[in-house]
């Protein structure tokens, strides 16, 4: 192939496409009781243990990948003369962003006239998962570097992220709500939607009473702004909560099937800040969706 794609686990892909596409993926880490665990791949991980810990109020911390990482997965493929696409976790929710830029010119002054080129998806998830999957489609299509930048630029802008949550202290923690706002909230059974917005951060855009009118704010979103739904991947991410992504799934089939639709548990890292129960759903709007409520 013409250059590599690499990505990280916060992308969520499954392993299969990861095979399918030849998609290299850097891996993040996360810290339970002071022992740092680094699973590479979606099935080294049991999801329902996981969450089972974080519902227990086991205490997960998580922090910014070094340079070096970025360089000891991505050096190999320059040293060989491969130019490289990098496709990262949001910079709005990690400075990781920035050790995959300096790990950038570093390798980029060793091997001089390789390229090590950054796309900041502007997302987390499938809601990056699926940019990266755009990109490597757009490779086997036969584009070139700067081609397939160009459209993951334009993807990015496109992409629609909206997710709930079912433990508003998890928002708490992480700096998204008000205690006093997770304690009514919880007390009320209030929802809140939540969606990444034009900088990748996460922001609340509406509140609703109860999970399944919170799926249905979610489903009714899909509705009204995906583009051609009949051609597109959309993608489900859920907190150990199968059975409500599966329903999600058959809610946005009904409204308007896409062509393909990728469920998977939400990975370690991201899924120890949104917690137990959140169900998120991706998919491809307009240029101006991340505008939206």
């Amino acid at each position: 192939m013409s250059f590599s794609i690499f990505t990280d686990t916060p992308a969520n892909l499954p392993t299969s496409v990861i095979e399918k596409y030849d998609i290299n993926v850097i891996p993040f880490s996360y810290y339970r009781d002071g022992v740092e665990y680094t699973p590479m791949r979606l099935d080294e991980v049991d999801f329902d243990e996981y969450y089972d810990l974080l519902r227990s109020g086991v205490k997960i911390t998580t922090s910014q990948i070094n340079p070096q990482r970025y360089i000891d997965y991505i050096e190999p493929h320059m040293m060989e003369g491969r130019d490289v696409l990098y496709i990262g976790l949001s910079g709005g929710v990690t400075g990781s962003i920035a050790s995959a830029h300096i790990a950038s010119l570093q390798l980029m002054d060793k091997y001089p006239g390789v390229r090590f080129e950054i796309v900041d998806s502007l997302g987390a998830s499938l809601g990056e998962g699926l940019q990266v999957i755009h990109a490597a489609r757009q490779r086997e299509m036969g584009k070139t570097l700067d081609e397939c930048i160009r459209e993951a630029h334009r993807y990015r802008s496109r992409m629609c992220q909206v997710f709930t949550v079912g433990d508003l202290m998890h928002l708490k923690r992480s700096g998204r709500l008000s205690a006093v706002g997770a304690v009514m909230g919880t007390v009320l059974g209030i929802k809140p939607l939540l969606k990444g917005n034009e900088e990748g951060k996460i922001v609340n855009f509406i509140n609703v009473r109860g999970r399944r009118n919170a799926m249905r704010a979610i489903v009714r979103r899909y509705r009204e702004y995906s583009v051609i739904p009949s051609g597109q991947t959309v993608g489900i991410s859920h907190g150990g909560c199968l059975s409500d992504a599966l329903a999600l799934r058959d809610m946005v089939v009904e409204a308007c099937e896409p062509r393909e639709v990728i469920i998977v548990p939400h990975e370690c890292v991201t899924g120890s800040h949104v917690g137990p129960g959140m169900l998120a759903l991706f998919f491809e709007g307009d240029e101006k969706v991340r505008f939206k409520d």
